[in-house]
Formats: structure tokens, sequence, C-alpha cells
């Protein structure tokens, strides 16, 4: 099953950047060769849960791409925007340089924003369906002041405070910055079918957060080859993470048990869940 996951991951990530591909191909201009530049190498995990959460529904693969290649853009706009010099000012990410380091500190912020509008280009096409509408206003949630937005806020409010964050606090910060795409992603099948999505909210909600108690540990115990991105950048900064207020084994620990409350929330799909629960236990057995 662990195969079937991978190779499912892996045909969800080309075939999302073939469709970003495809709608940049008739701009030639460099911001439209910088938004493929930023959205080619990533692991392909959100438009992965669009398009599992729409096979589980009985969605269309061909209607569920478009939302599934839309969260790939957003998300690739929220890294090109992180990586700012304004921001987290790194010069690598998924192996390569970042877009202002390829290209200038503008292109990068046009191709962000110009990701961002294609993200709900995608999500508003009429081949998605009668829900769109409903897809595009949980996006425009996840990705702004109440979810994404809002945690990026938190996380650089918190680097200038005076008293760290606490667990509380840092849990809340992740459920935005990082847990927010990840839920949306995982709902937007159900979304699409016009169903209950409670039970792949649950299941979200313990992925999102064993997905980045997992990027902190890798921040402290992995490779900057194999992450394709600088590392031990969090403890270098005094930022407190999962793994400095749990510590190394207790995160772990936590990860783990997140990675099983995940796929007890699955058990309303019964075997046609399996791909999701490998899933959940890719983010925390993952090496980038």
């Amino acid at each position: 099953m662990a195969e079937a996951f991978r190779a499912a991951l892996a045909q969800a990530a080309r075939d999302a950047q073939a469709l970003i591909s495809a709608r940049l191909g008739g701009h030639d201009l460099p911001v439209a060769r910088a938004m493929e530049h930023a959205v080619m190498g990533g692991k392909g995990l959100r438009g992965f849960l669009v398009l599992e959460g729409a096979k589980l529904h009985g969605v269309a693969r061909e209607a569920a791409l478009l939302p599934a290649a839309g969260i790939e853009a957003l998300h690739a706009y929220s890294l090109v925007h992180d990586d700012l010099p304004s921001m987290d000012d790194d010069d690598l990410r998924r192996g390569r340089p970042t877009v202002h380091v390829a290209w200038d500190e503008a292109t990068a912020i046009l191709a962000g924003d110009a990701l961002q509008s294609l993200a709900f280009e995608l999500c508003a096409d009429r081949a998605v369906g009668p829900h769109r509408a409903d897809l595009c206003l949980a996006l425009a949630r996840a990705g702004g002041i109440a979810g994404m937005v809002g945690g990026q806020a938190r996380d650089i409010m918190a680097e200038s405070a005076e008293t760290p964050l606490d667990l509380a606090q840092i849990t809340e910060l992740q459920q935005g910055k990082t847990g927010a795409l990840i839920r949306w992603s995982a709902e937007a099948g159900a979304v699409m079918a016009g169903t209950d999505a409670r039970p792949l909210g649950r299941y979200a909600a313990a992925l999102g957060l064993a997905f980045q108690i997992a990027d902190d540990i890798l921040d402290v115990e992995g490779d900057a080859v194999r992450m394709g991105k600088a590392v031990r950048k969090d403890a270098g900064a005094g930022k407190a993470t999962f793994v400095s207020l749990l510590g190394l084994d207790a995160a772990k620990s936590r990860a783990r048990d997140l990675v099983e409350t995940a796929c007890d929330a699955l058990s309303p799909y019964g075997a046609g869940a399996a791909t999701l629960r490998e899933a959940a236990r890719f983010v925390i057995a993952r090496d980038n």
C-alpha cells in the first residue's frame, strides 16, 4: 500500500504541475517562468489530498484536478513570499534557488501574487461543478487572516516577542500557518460533492499538526541536501517549536499519536481511505 500511495502522490504532483504549466504556456514573460519555477519540485501532498478526497466521494478526477492544481499554486505563492528577504530570507527552496534569487525580488512578489490569483481561477472553473463557489469561499478563508496569513503573522510577531510562545499558542499558530491549507485540501472533495466534510476535516486537523511537528523535527535532525532548504534555522533564531517545547522524543511521540488520530477519523470510509492513511504515515516518515 505504501507503494500505491507514493505512486499516487507522484502522479498528483505531476498532473497539478502540468496543468499549471499549460495555463502559463501562452505568457512569454519572466514572471510566468518564475511562477512555473515556484511550483516545480514539490511533493504535491495538498493536491494529492484533493484528488483522494474527491475519489472517495465519486467526483471525477478531471474536475478535481482543477482545485488540486489550485491549491498547489496557492501553496507555491506562500513559499515564494515566505522566502523573500523581508520574511525568512531563504536562498534555497526544494533544492533550487528561491524565486527572488533566480530572478529578483520584484518578480518574486509578482509571481506570488499571480499564483494566488491562478489558484482562485482554477477553483472557480465551471468544470469544477456546482459547488465551486463554496470551494472558493473556503479557500479564501483558509489562505487569509483566519488561516495561513494569520498564522504567518503570528509567527513573525513571535520572533520579536519578549516571551516565547507556549504549546497552546504554537499549536494555534500552526493550525493557521500550515494546517489551514491542508484541511482545505482534505475537505475539497466532500465540498465538491456537496456532502459532509467533517470526517475529512478531523483527519486533516491531526494530519496538519503532525506535518508541522515533523517539520520541526527535520529542522533538528534533517539533512540540508535532502531537505532542499536550510536546516537548524529555528534553533539558531531561538524560535519556539514543538521540539523546543516538548523535547525531541516527546515531539516524535506526539506526531505518532496524531497520525493514529488521523487514521481513526477515516473509519467512516473503510478500505476506500487506505491511501489517505498511508499519507498520514508518510507525513512523519519523510526526510524532506
